[in-house]
């Protein structure tokens, strides 16, 4: 998460600043440890455990990203580092390690401040294996080559369990444990000042593979406090970034949310307006009883209800509230051009509207197997009925649509539905939604000639509010739902 990160970032910057801990006179003097660490280089060079390397260039004044308190220096890694080693890159099995195998590992095991050890591939077991470039515990890493994200990019190894090699875009920074803390070292170099000045020492023609030298990575610029310091820092750090990781699953939990809450709230608003819970039931409003007389409508008994609704509405099954039987559209026969549209699953798009710009055209020459009933007209509803991608989803066919519109059939993948007079036609078209994703599961036939079947639409439950009811809801859902629209973008 974006806040998050920042907040990690504003830490090791401020960390790096001198910002995050108190400066003590009692601490140690940085000259001094930096002697001892030459000292010790020399040391390892008279012995030949390690060579002579090429002396660093002078820090100058336009090399000093920031400010640091005056008890602390600016140095170069080099200084600090007694040597860098890296591996080779043989060719491997590419599947991980078990038990006692050995193997090499990849860029992604250095994570910035986090060694994976289960990123890694598998030596052939005549591999003749170079124990010097063996990984262990309290090793400093470093990306040196791969994607700019993944290059420069710092770890330390606090555990293993595996025989694993370094690999020869990885090194190894072998740091004096008495005079530098390893943990601070990691942390200066995956800071967000430190980042920048090691990607513009990367070179390669493209950002998906660059690289930075060991020289290159001998010279990156740090500031280094006196040893206690450096302790307190990374006392503070691990104090610090604990709570910020808390605070990122927090972070990421309200994303998702965010996220997910437009969809739920349409979800909870046609619910509530199924149930009757989105609108009042008023007095005045008409009897459904009587309705369902004058459109000879069969009403559920109430033992039969699927759940409770309020007492002045009633149910019933959606083929007795249509004034045409519910059916899928003729297998059309098409032509370049003609006077008749044909409406396809293509037609009801998925963000909920419906659309003619794919519709094609009807072959005039079979309009005659077409009675007027078969033709769509304004506040229809259509669901698409075959297929796996689009099956059940809902479409309504306004009147503005109708009406600018040359004459529409549905195809054979269509099903139409037509309410009678005395329902709403904008109701069931938000019931249908409603009911949206229990129709996409009730496909039945084979993968590829999956259909949704008249008779499962046909029966479902619909709960019947009396007409004025119904256009309140109707009224109250086309308020509400563009807004959890709004919420998504």
């Amino acid at each position: 998460m974006v806040l998050a990160e920042d907040l990690r970032q504003a830490v090791l910057q401020a960390a790096l600043q001198g910002k995050l801990t108190e400066q003590l006179e009692t601490d140690s003097d940085v000259d001094e440890m930096l002697i001892n660490i030459q000292v010790e280089k020399k040391k390892l060079i008279a012995e030949k455990k390690i060579k002579k390397e090429k002396p660093l260039p002078e820090i100058q004044e336009k090399d000093i990203p920031f400010d640091i308190p005056d008890n602390w220096k600016f140095i170069h890694l080099g200084e600090i580092a007694l040597y860098l080693d890296a591996g080779k890159s043989p060719d491997c099995i590419k599947e991980s390690v078990i038990g006692k195998e050995w193997g090499v590992i990849t860029t992604t095991a250095i994570q910035a401040n986090n060694f994976c050890e289960n990123e890694n591939k598998r030596l052939p077991n005549d591999f003749v294996i170079n124990r010097g470039i063996k990984i262990e515990p309290n090793d400093i890493l470093i990306t040196r080559a791969g994607p700019m994200t993944r290059t420069g990019i710092m770890c330390l190894v606090e555990n293993i369990r595996f025989n694993l090699l370094l690999s020869d875009k990885t090194v190894r920074v072998n740091i004096d444990n008495k005079n530098v803390s390893k943990k601070f070292i990691v942390n200066a170099i995956n800071s967000p000042c430190i980042r920048l000045q090691i990607i513009n020492m990367m070179s390669g023609m493209d950002k998906q593979q660059v690289n930075i030298s060991q020289e290159k990575i001998r010279k990156i610029i740090i500031p280094l406090p006196p040893i206690e310091e450096q302790q307190r820092i990374v006392d503070k750090i691990n104090e610090i970034m604990p709570k910020i990781d808390e605070y990122e699953k927090i972070e990421k939990e309200l994303e998702a949310l965010k996220k997910e809450f437009p969809t739920n709230m349409k979800d909870a608003l046609l619910q509530a307006a199924m149930q009757g819970k989105l609108t009042e039931q008023l007095e005045s409003d008409g009897s459904v009883e009587e309705l369902a007389t004058k459109e000879n409508i069969n009403l559920l008994d109430e033992e039969d209800y699927p759940y409770f609704i309020p007492d002045n509405w009633k149910f019933a099954e959606l083929g007795e509230l249509t004034s045409i039987p519910i059916k899928r559209g003729k297998a059309p026969k098409y032509v370049d051009k003609s006077g008749i549209l044909v409406f396809a699953q293509k037609c009801n798009q998925k963000v909920g509207k419906v659309s003619l710009d794919d519709a094609k055209y009807l072959d005039e020459n079979i309009k005659h197997k077409y009675e007027q009933d078969n033709y769509l007209q304004g506040n229809d509803i259509v669901i698409n009925s075959t297929g796996g991608g689009t099956l059940g989803r809902i479409g309504y066919i306004s009147e503005a649509l109708f009406k600018q519109s040359l004459p529409i059939v549905p195809d054979s993948h269509i099903t139409t539905i037509r309410t009678k007079d005395n329902i709403s036609s904008k109701y069931i078209y938000f019931f249908l939604k409603f009911n949206q994703p229990y129709l996409e599961t009730m496909g039945v036939g084979s993968t590829n000639q999956t259909e949704l079947r008249p008779d499962t639409i046909k029966e479902l439950l619909v709960p019947i509010p009396p007409i004025e009811e119904q256009q309140r809801i109707v009224e109250r859902l086309e308020a509400l739902l563009p807004l959890c629209e709004e919420l998504k973008e």
